[in-house]
């Protein structure tokens, strides 16, 4: 009996490590996303043009399936993709300003939501198989967009701005209206996978991920609660947040393994981030081009 036990964990060890190998081998790889870099006074604002930067989860449309930046296949309603043609999409799966956690939430689900997907609207801002230089790229789209011709799928408007003078006030008018910030995409450039791609972002404050490797109690109004979590960021550094959390965030905090988004306003001496606060989870693991730990951030 006992060899027959011993025999029966054997074959189930043998059908796990198999079932984890096919699964290891049909997982997709993370699509070749252009990435954007951070503003600097030095960015020649004329070669570029200007965007929104839209609050939502990255989807990349294959030609015939959606990923999120990290190559999870996103499940959607069939009615959503009706009509889409069989080139790459680049875009942001988004449900309006100040909403990314309800879009993280629907794109996440496992089974698609049709009254929940009409929630989320399609902001597409780049074509990444089309030859041509930005410039290019965006006439190909929107007629792309046109054919389509869905209302929840929108060709991100692009604008020539003049003098950072003028960039800054778009900055302004867009952060009242409660959006993140905006991106700037070089006229000139190919779509290039990588930080290199000719795409900057500007935001009021800077933005970077890291994973949680504990939740520590709240105490006087918030016991009972989550009070911070300590992370660890891509290259090693650990820290605590405790900001930036809604009552409802602290009752129901992100599990040690996630990975959030925090903002942060410069950094201290020794490299940490100042004034660290959370902004959202991050869906889909961890940051593309994440150095491993103990590496730079």
């Amino acid at each position: 009996m006992q060899q027959v036990y011993r025999f029966t964990r054997i074959l189930m060890g043998c059908v796990l490590i198999g079932l984890g190998i096919a699964a290891a081998e049909a997982a997709p790889a993370p699509p070749s996303l252009a990435l954007a870099e951070g503003y600097d006074a030095s960015v020649p604002v004329t070669k570029y043009r200007v965007s929104e930067k839209f609050d939502g989860v990255r989807g990349y449309w294959t030609g015939t399936v959606m990923q999120t930046r990290s190559g999870n296949i996103i499940d959607l309603p069939d009615w959503f993709t009706a009509g889409w043609p069989d080139q790459a999409l680049d875009g942001e799966l988004w449900a309006g300003r100040g909403h990314f956690s309800q879009a993280s939430s629907i794109v996440r689900s496992a089974a698609p939501d049709d009254n929940a997907w009409r929630r989320i609207s399609y902001q597409v801002f780049d074509l990444p198989a089309h030859a041509g230089d930005f410039t290019a790229r965006q006439r190909a789209l929107a007629h792309i967009v046109r054919q389509i011709d869905q209302p929840w799928v929108r060709h991100v408007e692009q604008h020539r701005i003049d003098s950072r003078a003028q960039l800054m006030a778009r900055l302004s008018r867009v952060v009242a209206r409660g959006g993140e910030g905006l991106i700037l995409r070089r006229i000139d450039r190919d779509y290039v996978p990588g930080r290199d791609s000719g795409f900057v972002k500007l935001k009021p404050f800077d933005d970077a991920e890291a994973q949680v490797i504990a939740i520590n109690p709240g105490a006087g109004r918030l016991e009972g609660m989550m009070g911070s979590v300590d992370v660890r960021t891509p290259g090693g550094r650990e820290f605590a947040i405790g900001t930036g959390f809604s009552d409802a965030e602290r009752r129901d905090p992100p599990d040690v393994g996630d990975w959030i988004t925090y903002g942060y306003t410069g950094r201290t001496a020794t490299g940490l981030p100042r004034f660290a606060r959370f902004l959202h989870e991050r869906p889909g693991g961890p940051p593309p081009e994440a150095p491993q730990p103990g590496g730079p951030d």
